[in-house]
């Protein structure tokens, strides 16, 4: 799933295309997430791919650990992987879907 794939497009007086918010879900606690220590400068995209066989999913990980303006992770700090990615993007596209 692309990250804004269910994010509404408008267009803007002069006809420019401009997207709307995004709205993510919060993520709670499961008791079948992973939690793990990254490698010292491993990346969200890196750990997507590796559990959800998916890059685009890397904000999923963010979210759920509050990481925010960072590309590479350290290794000082536990990062939960969560579980239920299916229930995340259903909820993610009703957040995005509402007109």
């Amino acid at each position: 799933m692309k990250r804004y794939e269910s994010t509404p497009v408008k267009f803007d007086k002069s006809g420019v295309r401009v997207y709307s918010t995004t709205y993510y879900p919060d993520i709670k606690l499961s008791d079948s997430d992973i939690f793990i220590y990254p490698q010292e400068g491993q990346r969200l995209d890196t750990l997507a791919y590796k559990y959800y066989g998916d890059v685009s999913l890397w904000w999923i990980i963010a979210k759920a650990n509050g990481v925010k303006g960072k590309v590479a992770l350290s290794s000082d700090n536990p990062i939960r992987i969560p579980s239920n990615t299916a229930g995340i993007l259903q909820e993610f596209d009703n957040l995005n879907n509402r007109e």
